[in-house]
């Protein structure tokens, strides 16, 4: 018989490796300049800074922002009930 305490031990280790590797990837930075149009983007992709002809446009960020946290919420719900089987262990792998 499966002993359901290991379960939630290796539940929470995954867990913090995936935190962790947030972490990681919020350091990283990528930035591209292309036509006059200069991007800074966090490796978990949010945008950072977005200038267009040397300008820079906070509502163009904020709108980007917005749509990229919107598509991964999506992503997440597919992947949610893709793994429909797991019940309530989402919520120890970080889901709402």
């Amino acid at each position: 018989m499966m002993n359901p305490f290991s379960q939630i031990g290796e539940l929470k280790k995954m867990r913090d490796q995936a935190m962790a590797m947030q972490r990681q990837l919020q350091a990283k930075i990528v930035e591209v300049s292309k036509r006059g149009v200069y991007v800074k983007i966090s490796g978990d992709q949010k945008i950072l800074e977005i200038k267009s002809n040397g300008k820079s446009d906070d509502d163009v960020r904020e709108a980007v922002n917005e749509a990229i946290k919107k598509s991964q919420e999506v992503a997440a719900k597919e992947l949610q009930q893709m793994t429909g089987g797991l019940g309530g262990l989402g919520s120890l792998l970080g889901g709402k």
